[in-house]
């Protein structure tokens, strides 16, 4: 009963950090693949450029704002080209998608980039703005956005690198605690680096990408170029983190308790000391003197009347 406890009690983390490990692994396969629905839903950041408003006279400014003009002839340069603006792009973690929609909204993806590590999406090069820098096109305000985005992009790859492998090596080191304590402690202290750089990535990504949608919106929805975030990445992302911190809370449980060891002792009774034993009858044979077996038969009682025992000490 006691092995079986114990795989019992590491099951239970031992399926969360499965599970972990799914999560983690749809979140860095989106995008990757045009042809798998699921990794197609799976974004980080979306531009949606199908409503892309070229028109000077159209575009409705906040306040008393001027159009950029270099940045409305940038967009319509890249708009007039049959590779230019295509009519979404969505980001994941190594690459970005871009594709079309037709008139019901159904959107049909054309064009994934290869994977590169530390990727990040720049605007400038994606969408050909006429071959000219980030610097003489957009906002100050944009810019920033894009050279913190660019940075950042570095720490958070690395993190969900880093991350993926912990769980992975928190999964084989877990076999190690069905049989011990000490397994469950190794693990633990790999689970709970793993749940470091999990929410650190999830943290990461949930801010930077905010932050860049925020940018997109403020520059270029006037001219009806909108951004978000995928909803359904940030679900994976953050159920992956709720999984990590599950799993090291139940590998550190298995380090205190289950372990492992059967309840049932053997019960051994032992002799009380200074105990009596009765001799074997007729006591030191028919030969014996008689009257160290019996009293004097003139008192009326026979030889069976006493029954010799022999005084033993018993060593415990």
């Amino acid at each position: 009963m006691g092995k079986l406890g114990r795989f019992a009690c590491i099951f239970t983390p031992m399926a969360l950090t499965i599970a972990s490990l799914i999560c983690l692994a749809l979140v860095m396969s989106g995008q990757l693949s045009k042809n798998s629905s699921i990794q197609r839903d799976l974004y980080f950041f979306k531009a949606d450029t199908s409503k892309f408003n070229d028109n000077p006279e159209a575009i409705d400014l906040p306040g008393n704002d001027n159009i950029d003009n270099n940045l409305l002839a940038a967009l319509q340069g890249a708009a007039s080209t049959d590779d230019g603006l295509k009519d979404f792009y969505k980001v994941g973690l190594w690459n970005y998608c871009e594709g079309d929609k037709d008139d019901n909204g159904k959107e049909t993806i054309t064009y994934c980039s290869p994977r590169k590590n530390y990727f990040w999406f720049n605007p400038v090069d994606v969408w050909e703005l006429s071959n000219t820098t980030a610097q003489k096109i957009f906002p100050d305000e944009m810019q920033k956005g894009l050279n913190t985005y660019q940075k950042v992009a570095k720490w958070m790859f690395a993190s969900y690198i880093i991350a993926i492998c912990l769980t992975a090596a928190e999964f084989l080191i877990g076999f190690s605690a069905i049989f011990s304590r000490w397994g469950s402690l190794v693990t633990t202290i790999v689970s709970t680096a793993q749940t470091v750089f999990v929410f650190a990535a999830a943290t990461t990504s949930t801010a930077l990408y905010a932050t860049l949608v925020g940018v997109f919106e403020s520059v270029l929805k006037p001219y009806n170029i909108k951004a978000s975030m995928g909803t359904k990445m940030l679900s994976v992302l953050w159920l992956g983190v709720a999984f990590s911190l599950a799993s090291g809370f139940f590998w550190l449980i298995s380090v205190c308790c289950c372990s492992g060891k059967s309840g049932h002792k053997k019960v051994v009774v032992e002799k009380t000391p200074y105990t009596y034993e009765r001799v074997a009858s007729p006591y030191m044979g028919v030969s014996g003197n008689a009257h160290e077996m019996h009293p004097p038969t003139g008192h009326g009682t026979t030889g069976s009347a006493y029954e010799p025992f022999r005084h033993q000490q018993h060593n415990v």
